[in-house]
C-alpha cells in the first residue's frame, strides 16, 4: 500500500515538475516564435515594398518608351527589353499574390516549427531575387545608344484626288506606266502634255495604286512647281523619309543622307509639275540596285529628254466619246433633260478634249436645269475667252503663262500664226515653215535649208511646251480649240498682229473694206467665196490665205493693187482659171501656192515677182512647160507637175537660170511615156544647180537615173535629200514614208525592174527607205549587196515574183540590215524565209516592225536563231501565209531564252489556217506584250501564257468561236485572260 502510495506521490510530483518546465519552455518558445516571426515579417515586408517601388519605376520607364513608339520606331534591342519587362511584370504579380496570401495567414508555433517560416523565407528570397532582376532591367533600360529611332515612314501617303474609276480614259495610260515600271530596264518615265490634260490626275492615281504599294518600299510624291529650288526638293524628300536635317545647311551633306537612306530601298519618286531639268544626283537620288524608279510629269517634252527618261508618254486629249462620257458623269441627271443631248455634244466640243476644262464647264452646266439655260450657256462658252466665265478663266491664265514663258518674240509670233488655220486643222509642217520664213519670222538664215532647220527648232519648242501638238498624220501639227482661242485673244490685243480669221464659216461674200483695212493677216480659207473686192485697201497685209474656196473662179484684175507688202499668198484648191495682172504688184511676195487649182491653165504676170522664193504649181491644168518660172531668179523652192502634158516641148535654160534653187519636186504620170523624151534634158540642167539640196523626181529608166547621178556633184553630199522613183508603175506615192513617225531623208522606189544594176546598188548606199515593186531577176534583197542595204531604215517588198529569201549570209560575211527599223513584205509568192545562213551580231538590231502578208510558201519566220537579234521588235503582223505552222519554230530556236523579244508590244495573226502555236510553251516572259489580234486561225488552240508571264497584256481581240475552242492549262489562266478578251466580228 505504502509502496503504491509512495509511487503515486512520486508520480504526481514528477508530473508537477514536468508541467512547470513545459510551461516555461512553451513560454520561451512562444516569445522566440513571435520574435522570429516579427523579424521574418519585417524582412518580407521590406523586400515587398522595395520590390513594388522598383517595379513601378521600371514600368513607368517602359511606358515612357512605348509612348515614344507612337511617333518613332523601336529598335530590336528595345523590343526585346520590353518583352522581358512584360514577362517580369507577370512574375511580380505572382509574388504579390503570394505575399498577400502569406500575410493573411495566422500562424501557430507548431505551424512555425513545421515549416511555415520556411515558405516565408523562400518568398522573401524570391522577392529579393526579383528585385535584383528588376534592377538589372532598369539599368538596361538606360540605353546610351537609344532605345528608339525615327519611325519608318509610311510606304505611301494617300493623296486625295479624282479617282481613275471616274476617268476611265486615263486608265490605259496608268496601265502603260505600270508596264514600264515592271520592266527592269526602265528607270525613268516621262509623262508630258499640255496644261489641263490630266497629268496630275494620272500621277495621283499612280501614287495610290495598290500594285505600286507592292512593288516599292516607299513612294515619294513631290510637287516641283515653277518656283522650285534644290534645297526645297531636298527638304521635301528628307521630311518624307523622316530624316533629321536640323542644323544641316550643306546641300551635298543632305544629298548624302538621302542617298544613304534610299540605298537599300526600292523607291518610286513621283515628280509632278516639273518645269525645268532636275539633276537627281544633286538631290540625292541615284539609280540603285534595288530597282528604284522615277516618274515625272511636265508640260515640256524636252524636260523628259534632258532628264534621260527611258520612256516618254505623251498624254493625249480625250476622244469625242470619252470627253462626252466624262461630261455626262460630271453634270449628272440634268444632261438627260429633253433636248439637252445635242447641246451637250456642242458644249463638249468647245472643251477640245481637255479634262480640266471639261470638269470646269461641267460644274457650271450642272446647275442648269432647262433647255434655255443650256442654250444660253453654250452661247456664252463660244464667246469665251472674250467674255469672263467664272472658274474657266483660271485655265486660260494657266495656258497663257506657257505662251508668255517663251524666251523670244519670234516663237510667240510663230505660235500666234497657227491661229490662222481652222481649229484642229492638220497643218503640213513644211508649208508652215515656209510661211514663217516668207513672213520674215525666221531670219539669220540665208539658205532655205538652214531656215527650215531653224524653223524645225522653233516648232519643236512649241511642241515641247504643248502649245502645238503633233498630229497622227505624218509631218503635220495642229492647234487645239482652246489654245487657238487664246491665240486669237492675244492677237486681238496686239498692234502688230491684227488678224482677220474666218475659216470654215460658209462665207459667200468677202468681209467689208474696214475689216480688210484693219488686218495685217487674213485667213478666209475653206469658205464658199464667189467674189472678192475690186481693190481692198490693205497695204499692211502680209499673209492672205484663200485656199479651198472652190467656187472662187475669178480674181478681180486690180485686187492685188494695194497689197505691196504681201509676203504669203495661198490660192491653192480654188477654182481660178488664171491670175490677174495686179499680181505683178506683189513686189515683196515670198511664197505663192497655186497647187490643186485644177482649172488653172496658164501662168502669167509672174515676171514682177522678183523676190518669190516658193512656188507650188502641182496638179493644175497647165499642159505645157511653164517657161515663165525662168524669170523667178530668187526662187529657192519649186514644186511642179507635168501630169497633163502631151508631147512636152522643153525650153532649155529654164532650170539652169534658177541658180539659187535649193528644193525641186517634179511630179509626173509614171505611165506617161512622153516624159522619157525630156527627162534627160531636164535632169541635165538640174544637175548643174550648185545650191540644190533636195530633189524629188521620177526617172523612167535606170539609164536616166545614171545620167543624173553621173553629172550631179551634189547628190552624194550628206546634206542632200532625195526621193527617186525609177521605172514605170501605178503611183509615185512612197508608201514606206507613211510608216515612220519621223521624216525620212532619202527614199528610192524601184518598180518593174530586172536584175541587179550597180547604179541601183550605188544609190542604195545613200538610201534610208527602199521600195522594191514588181521586180524580176533577183531572188534575194541581199543580191543588191549587203553593204548597199545596210543604211536603209525602212524596206517594202511587194509583188516580186522571184524573191525567195530576203537576206543570205555566209559564215565569213558581215552583219546585214543593221539600221533597218521597218520591214513590210507583201504578195511575194516564192518567199520561203526571211534569212538564210548565219546571223551575225548586229543584224536586224534596230528592227521594230515586221509585217508579212500574202506569202503562200513561207513556212518559217524566225530562222537560225534570228529571234535572238530582235530585241527591239515591237510589232509583228503575219497575214495570209497558209503554210506557217509555228510563229516561233522550236527546231530553229533551240535553247531560246525566256527574255526573248523583250519589247514586243503587238502581235497580229490573220488567216493562218495551219498555225498551231505562237511558241511551244509558256517559258517566254513576254514582258512588253500589250495586245494580240487573232483572226481565222482555227488550229491555234493554245496560248503561250501563264499566270506569271505577259504582265503587260491588256487586250486579246478574237471572235467568240475561236475563244471557246481554246484549251487551258488551268482555270486561273483562263480567268485572267478572259478579263482582257475583246470579242471581234471576224
Amino acid at each position: 500500500m505504502l509502496g503504491a502510495a509512495a509511487s503515486g506521490i512520486g508520480s504526481a510530483a514528477a508530473s508537477a515538475v514536468g508541467t512547470s518546465v513545459g510551461d516555461e519552455v512553451y513560454k520561451y518558445g512562444k516569445e522566440l516564435f513571435h520574435d522570429m516571426s516579427r523579424r521574418v515579417d519585417n524582412d518580407l515586408e521590406n523586400n515587398y515594398e522595395r520590390l513594388i517601388e522598383h517595379a513601378e519605376k521600371l514600368y513607368a520607364r517602359r511606358d515612357d518608351i512605348l509612348a515614344q513608339a507612337k511617333t518613332k520606331q523601336l529598335t530590336q534591342v528595345c523590343e526585346a527589353w520590353i518583352s522581358r519587362v512584360m514577362k517580369s511584370e507577370e512574375e511580380v504579380q505572382e509574388l504579390k499574390t503570394k505575399y498577400k496570401k502569406e500575410k493573411s495567414k495566422k500562424r501557430t508555433l507548431t505551424q512555425f516549427w513545421n515549416g511555415s517560416s520556411e515558405s516565408r523565407a523562400e518568398l522573401n528570397n524570391s522577392m529579393a531575387e526579383m528585385w535584383e532582376k528588376l534592377h538589372n532591367l532598369w539599368l538596361e533600360g538606360k540605353f546610351e545608344i537609344g532605345m528608339v529611332v525615327e519611325k519608318l515612314p509610311e510606304r505611301v501617303i494617300i493623296i486625295h484626288g479624282p479617282k481613275i474609276e471616274d476617268k476611265p480614259f486615263l486608265h490605259s495610260t496608268i496601265e502603260e506606266i505600270l508596264g514600264h515600271l515592271q520592266d527592269k530596264n526602265v528607270k525613268r518615265i516621262g509623262l508630258w502634255g499640255m496644261a489641263g490634260i490630266g497629268k496630275t490626275t494620272i500621277m495621283q492615281n499612280l501614287n495610290n495604286n495598290e500594285v505600286i504599294v507592292k512593288m516599292f518600299d516607299i513612294v515619294i510624291w513631290v510637287t516641283v512647281s515653277k518656283d522650285w529650288s534644290l534645297e526645297k526638293l531636298q527638304h521635301t524628300i528628307a521630311d518624307r523619309l523622316k530624316l533629321n536635317m536640323e542644323g544641316i545647311t550643306d546641300r551635298n551633306e543632305i544629298a548624302q543622307q538621302i542617298r544613304r537612306e534610299l540605298k537599300s530601298r526600292r523607291c518610286l519618286l513621283l515628280l509632278d509639275e516639273v518645269w525645268e531639268v532636275l539633276d537627281l544626283a544633286l538631290i540625292g537620288m541615284y539609280d540603285n540596285e534595288k530597282d528604284s524608279k522615277v516618274v515625272l510629269a511636265t508640260r515640256h517634252r524636252h524636260v523628259c529628254y534632258d532628264m534621260e527618261t527611258d520612256e516618254e508618254i505623251n498624254v493625249q486629249r480625250l476622244s469625242e466619246a470619252s470627253a462626252l462620257q466624262m461630261f455626262k458623269v460630271k453634270v449628272g441627271r440634268n444632261v438627260n433633260l429633253p433636248g439637252i443631248e445635242p447641246i451637250a455634244k456642242l458644249v463638249v466640243n468647245e472643251c477640245a478634249g481637255l479634262p480640266l476644262l471639261i470638269d470646269k464647264v461641267a460644274s457650271i452646266f450642272r446647275r442648269k436645269d432647262n433647255f434655255h439655260l443650256w442654250n444660253d450657256g453654250l452661247r456664252s462658252l463660244r464667246r469665251w475667252p472674250s467674255i469672263k466665265i467664272q472658274g474657266i478663266n483660271e485655265l486660260i491664265d494657266y495656258l497663257k503663262f506657257c505662251y508668255e514663258d517663251l524666251d523670244d518674240e519670234v516663237k510667240k509670233v510663230c505660235f500666234l500664226y497657227g491661229a490662222m488655220y481652222p481649229e484642229e486643222c492638220e497643218i503640213y509642217v513644211d508649208y508652215l515653215l515656209e510661211c514663217w520664213r516668207a513672213e520674215g519670222f525666221i531670219h539669220d538664215a540665208n539658205e532655205f535649208r538652214d531656215a527650215r532647220g531653224k524653223g524645225h527648232s522653233i516648232l519643236d519648242e512649241l511642241i515641247n511646251v504643248s502649245l502645238l501638238e503633233k498630229s497622227a498624220k505624218m509631218n503635220h501639227v495642229r492647234m487645239n480649240k482652246v489654245l487657238r482661242n487664246m491665240a486669237l485673244n492675244i492677237s486681238s490685243q496686239s498692234y502688230n498682229f491684227k488678224i482677220l480669221v474666218k475659216p470654215c464659216e460658209g462665207l459667200r461674200e468677202a468681209p467689208n473694206e474696214v475689216e480688210w483695212q484693219q488686218a495685217n493677216r487674213i485667213s478666209l480659207m475653206d469658205n464658199k467665196l464667189c467674189t472678192l473686192p475690186e481693190m481692198p485697201d490693205c497695204n499692211e497685209l502680209s499673209t492672205l490665205l484663200l485656199q479651198r474656196n472652190r467656187d472662187l473662179r475669178v480674181i478681180p484684175e486690180s485686187f492685188f493693187g494695194c497689197m505691196q507688202n504681201l509676203r504669203v499668198l495661198d490660192l491653192h484648191g480654188t477654182g481660178i482659171t488664171s491670175l490677174p495682172s495686179s499680181i505683178s504688184c506683189l513686189k515683196r511676195l515670198r511664197a505663192l501656192y497655186l497647187n490643186s487649182c485644177i482649172c488653172l491653165m496658164e501662168l502669167c504676170y509672174l515676171e514682177g515677182l522678183k523676190y518669190l522664193e516658193v512656188l507650188d504649181i502641182r496638179d493644175t491644168k497647165i499642159n505645157h512647160f511653164p517657161i515663165q518660172i525662168g524669170h523667178l531668179i530668187q526662187l529657192k523652192c519649186l514644186r511642179m507637175s507635168l501630169l497633163n502634158f502631151g508631147i512636152v516641148e522643153f525650153r532649155q535654160n529654164v532650170f539652169s537660170s534658177l541658180s539659187l534653187l535649193e528644193e525641186l519636186q517634179i511630179d509626173v504620170d509614171p505611165n506617161n511615156r512622153s516624159w522619157k523624151a525630156i527627162v534627160k534634158a531636164i535632169t541635165k540642167e538640174v544637175a548643174t544647180l550648185k545650191h540644190l539640196t533636195s530633189l524629188s523626181i521620177c526617172f523612167p529608166t535606170v539609164d536616166c537615173l545614171q545620167s543624173f547621178i553621173s553629172t550631179s556633184p551634189l547628190w552624194k553630199d550628206f546634206r542632200f535629200t532625195f526621193q527617186f522613183s525609177v521605172g514605170y508603175h501605178v503611183s509615185t506615192h512612197y508608201q514606206i514614208l507613211d510608216c515612220f513617225e519621223y521624216q525620212i531623208r532619202n527614199c528610192l522606189k524601184f518598180a518593174n525592174g530586172e536584175g541587179v544594176d550597180p547604179i541601183i546598188s550605188d544609190v542604195l548606199l545613200e538610201t534610208d527607205a527602199f521600195e522594191l515593186i514588181g521586180h524580176k531577176g533577183a531572188s534575194r534583197l541581199s543580191d543588191f549587196g549587203i553593204e548597199s542595204i545596210n543604211k536603209m531604215r525602212g524596206c517594202l517588198i511587194e509583188g516580186c515574183d522571184e524573191i525567195e529569201t530576203i537576206v543570205h549570209c555566209n559564215s565569213e560575211g558581215r552583219s546585214a540590215l543593221e539600221c533597218l527599223e521597218k520591214m513590210y513584205i507583201n504578195n511575194v509568192p516564192k518567199l520561203e524565209s526571211i534569212w538564210e545562213g548565219p546571223i551575225h551580231a548586229g543584224s536586224l538590231a534596230r528592227l521594230t516592225t515586221l509585217t508579212l502578208r500574202r506569202c503562200p510558201k513561207l513556212k518559217k519566220i524566225f530562222s537560225n536563231g534570228m529571234i535572238e537579234q530582235l530585241f527591239k521588235l515591237e510589232h509583228l503582223s503575219v497575214e495570209e501565209c497558209p503554210e506557217i505552222e509555228e510563229i516561233i519554230t522550236e527546231s530553229e530556236n533551240n535553247g531560246l531564252k525566256p527574255d526573248a523579244l523583250p519589247r514586243l508590244k503587238m502581235v497580229v495573226l490573220s488567216d493562218l489556217p495551219k498555225v498551231k502555236s505562237i511558241w511551244t510553251d509558256d517559258s517566254l516572259k513576254w514582258p512588253s506584250l500589250e495586245s494580240i489580234k487573232i483572226s481565222m486561225c482555227q488550229m491555234l488552240t493554245r496560248l503561250p501564257f501563264s499566270s506569271e508571264n505577259a504582265i503587260s497584256l491588256r487586250c486579246i481581240e478574237a471572235n467568240q468561236s475561236w475563244w471557246s475552242a481554246l484549251v487551258w492549262q488551268d482555270d486561273a489562266i483562263e480567268k485572267r485572260l478572259r478579263s482582257i478578251w475583246l470579242p471581234s466580228s471576224s
